[in-house]
């Protein structure tokens, strides 16, 4: 039983004439007759009585009126829906973000996003950037934006832009009039630090020790907000990656520019390897990928 049977019998049962229907329809009545037979031959019996003077129902005809009318409203609004969907005229599309790009690049790459497919419906997940990677990789978001992952094999990662790590000092430390740190100048201070296994603090061990730089911690949190705050009191200096400045400079610490050396990473958009991204992800990376910038090292 296909679709076209059912419209073909209901324009039939509707206006008990195969002319009236033939028209509506606009087939020849050899290829109407034809469609009706196939429609009786699937379900085993007849649904129509022709004569050379009229056209009737029989019973079994009857009774799949009303089913087959709910039969095609339900395929036209779901294959409306799915056109919707396609034209991106309707939609969802989940995200995880890591907080400091969901909080300060993200909302106004959503803004252009919104005004491109005010349909579309966005559920953004801010979480730390481990998470963000599992999360994309358990398929439970479509989407990942986060530091590129030491392991690839199930995730393809498409680079938006390149970030750098900013020292993160007390307001009063002679280190905040300066217009760019070193290294051994920064690490001659307290330094506070994320916890591991936080992906910053493993960027920053990693990318020091093959420096031949030696990272010793004085205090340490699971919270950049913990780190931001315990730094603007005056416990010690931290660095973060650029993307974090904002959140740093509200909590009241100085970001300044850290060089010599100069440390950078990948941040970029996840998703998995083996499933193809729906039409309203694949507009919302192209998005992304046309309006997220960099931020200024000591932004």
């Amino acid at each position: 039983m296909t679709v076209k049977q059912l419209r073909a019998f209901l324009a039939v049962a509707q206006t008990l004439s195969f002319t009236r229907a033939c028209d509506h329809l606009h087939l020849s009545q050899p290829a109407l007759s034809l469609t009706i037979k196939g429609l009786e031959d699937s379900l085993g019996g007849a649904l129509l009585i022709r004569s050379t003077r009229r056209v009737s129902l029989t019973p079994e005809g009857e009774a799949l009126v009303p089913l087959a009318k709910r039969l095609i409203a339900d395929w036209d609004n779901t294959e409306e829906r799915l056109r919707q969907h396609f034209t991106l005229e309707l939609g969802r599309v989940a995200i995880a973000a890591m907080p400091s790009f969901a909080s300060n690049l993200l909302p106004d790459a959503l803004m252009a996003f919104r005004q491109r497919f005010p349909r579309i419906n966005v559920t953004v997940h801010d979480v730390i950037n481990e998470e963000v990677i599992e999360m994309v990789r358990r398929e439970r978001v479509e989407l990942g934006i986060a530091f590129a992952p030491e392991a690839t094999d199930d995730l393809a990662f498409t680079p938006l832009f390149t970030d750098r790590f900013v020292a993160v000092v007390p307001p009063t430390s002679r280190l905040a009039s300066d217009t760019a740190l070193s290294w051994p100048a920064l690490l001659g201070e307290d330094l506070i630090a994320l916890q591991r296994p936080s992906m910053v603090r493993r960027l920053l061990e990693q990318a020091l020790a093959s420096r031949g730089i030696a990272l010793t911690v004085a205090f340490e949190s699971h919270q950049l907000a913990t780190v931001g705050r315990m730094v603007a009191s005056g416990l010690g200096v931290s660095a973060v990656p650029s993307l974090c400045a904002p959140q740093m400079q509200a909590l009241g610490a100085c970001c300044v520019p850290l060089d010599d050396p100069l440390i950078v990473h990948d941040v970029g958009l996840l998703s998995h390897q083996d499933r193809k991204l729906s039409v309203a992800a694949q507009a919302l990376a192209e998005v992304l990928q046309t309006t997220v910038a960099a931020p200024a090292p000591d932004a």
